[in-house]
């Protein structure tokens, strides 16, 4: 008889062994407290709301702080890797967090999706970043949309200031080759820290340039800095943003200061405003409906947006992977998974439409941008 219960419970603990290793593992790291906490916070309350089975296996969402800071980004990622044994890798909020995880996803060949905005986090496609994908609509596309509006709006000189990271210097990178094309000359270079909080050296340079519009490239609260210092100095010419400062906690930090402000956003931000055919009108209702259900009206960002989209390339890919019918929790598995994440077409998101290839890991077009300014602190579509 003893001998029996012990075949028995055996048998048992293999079969729950078993179960466990069907189940996919997802590790995100995203930036919840630090000066990106209010692109991070969306993100992660983004992650309650998505599906906990996907083609009738569990999902687990393993989710860590990396409090804005590069090492503790990579330090996540290495223990969702040898401590969690994950399928894939979503993360992190910022683009220098995001590159520098991709030198441990790639050695482990766990494919990666990235919440963060820079193209060089999947361009070029080369052997480390065939394993990584992004969700943010890349530089070029936004700078394209800020310059085109510049010119419709006059402007013919342009001050610029960003983050001392890959985030600024990445933006002047784009901006830049786009300004010439646009007739727009760039008369001031400036940059600053995310944890600064001074600016009055760079802002007095740039008002010594009388540029006749500035452009901002910064992300997330710290953004409005350099702006609130603009407009105490009296500068009276146009501002302009990047998508980075797309969310409500930009909006009360900058107050008054920030108001006529234009920038490019994904259409999620402004989705009541989209006219009726929008090809994204749907998907972003779809999203912004489900989080101010959980989390209050008026609170949907685009940041949350770009978790989101990360859980619809999930949801769309999981289910190509399994049917490989390589096991969760094995290279075959993840493998499959990078694959299927390669092979995505007209996915739907709060931002845009996907379509991947193995040349483009983020996979959007113009669909996944629309221009808004901040009007009476508020977002207004500008069509």
């Amino acid at each position: 008889m003893k001998l029996i219960s012990k075949h028995l419970l055996a048998l048992a603990a293999a079969t729950l062994a078993v179960g466990a290793q069907a189940d996919i593992n997802v590790g995100v790291t995203v930036s919840a407290t630090g000066p990106a906490a209010s692109l991070g916070i969306p993100e992660k309350n983004t992650f309650t709301l998505l599906p906990t089975t996907i083609a009738g296996q569990k999902v687990n969402y393993i989710v860590l702080d990396d409090a804005s800071d590069t090492t503790q980004a990579v330090a996540n990622t290495r223990k969702f890797i040898t401590e969690h044994k994950v399928d894939v890798v979503v993360g992190s909020t910022v683009t220098p967090n995001s590159l520098a995880m991709i030198d441990v996803v790639s050695e482990a060949q766990t494919p990666m999706v990235s919440m963060a905005a820079s193209a060089r986090i999947v361009e070029p496609v080369d052997a480390k970043k065939r394993w990584v994908f992004k969700t943010p609509q890349n530089d070029i596309m936004m700078a394209l949309a800020i310059a085109t509006h510049m010119a419709s709006q006059g402007v013919k000189s342009v001050g610029f200031i960003g983050f001392a990271d890959a985030y600024g210097e990445g933006w002047y990178g784009e901006f830049n080759k786009i300004a010439g094309i646009k007739g727009l000359t760039i008369v001031a270079s400036e940059r600053y820290n995310r944890t600064d909080t001074s600016v009055t050296g760079q802002v007095l340079k740039l008002m010594a340039a009388k540029p006749d519009a500035v452009l901002v490239a910064g992300s997330g609260t710290p953004a409005a800095l350099p702006q609130k210092s603009l407009k105490e100095r009296g500068y009276t010419g146009k501002m302009y943003q990047t998508h980075g400062v797309a969310n409500n906690d930009f909006l009360r930090v900058g107050g008054k200061d920030v108001e006529g402000t234009f920038l490019p956003s994904g259409p999620v931000l402004v989705t009541a405003q989209l006219p009726a055919d929008h090809p994204v009108k749907k998907s972003a209702a779809d999203y912004q409906a489900r989080y101010e259900a959980a989390f209050g009206k008026g609170t949907v960002s685009t940041f949350g947006g770009h978790a989101w989209d990360a859980g619809q390339l999930l949801a769309a890919a999981i289910p190509v992977a399994l049917k490989t019918k390589a096991q969760p929790g094995t290279p075959a598995f993840r493998a499959a998974l990078r694959d299927a994440l390669e092979g995505l077409k007209e996915v739907p998101g709060a931002h845009g439409v996907f379509n991947m290839s193995p040349n483009d890991h983020l996979g959007l077009d113009q669909r996944a941008r629309v221009m808004v300014k901040i009007e009476n602190g508020t977002w207004k579509y500008q069509p």
